[in-house]
């Protein structure tokens, strides 16, 4: 009987510890099953400027890296995403590190219902808002809603 409980309470103990595993997506399956591959901007027939918005790309590296590239015309930068999440809205939870700030950075996004895409919220590792509630925090103005572009 005790060898019995024994082995499944070793099993349990297996499965709990690593089921999680086999289900697991990686970071480059969720942002490319969401749709958040391309380049983005709110006018793609604007070129990149930092007045008029920038061109905003996620992409997947041969080493399966996500990169987010940021062009603003007159200045560029690449950054890595290192984490993505799902919530059950639909809202995709994005953590980027900017070497140039030396922080990482904390967004949220949604796809809107014609394809376009939305910032929700953009917060330092501290907890400080640049975007909430998809409005800027200075303004109260909505964000604009993104385009995908072909580069």
């Amino acid at each position: 009987m005790m060898r019995c409980l024994s082995r499944w309470t070793m099993a349990a103990v297996l499965w709990v510890g690593f089921g999680p595993l086999g289900h697991a997506e990686t970071l480059a399956a969720t942002v490319e099953q969401w749709g958040l591959l391309g380049s983005w901007a709110v006018d793609c027939t604007v070129s990149p400027d930092r007045d008029r918005g920038a061109l905003l790309t996620y992409e997947i590296r041969k080493d399966g890296r996500v990169m987010y590239r940021r062009n603003f015309g007159d200045a560029k930068d690449e950054n890595e995403v290192v984490s993505a999440t799902v919530n059950a809205e639909g809202l995709l939870n994005v953590m980027v590190y900017f070497p140039s700030l030396q922080q990482t950075r904390e967004f949220g996004l949604m796809l809107e219902k014609d394809g376009s895409l939305r910032a929700i919220y953009n917060r330092s590792e501290r907890g400080e808002y640049t975007i909430r509630n998809g409005r800027y925090v200075k303004s109260g103005a909505p964000t604009l809603p993104q385009r995908r572009c072909s580069e």
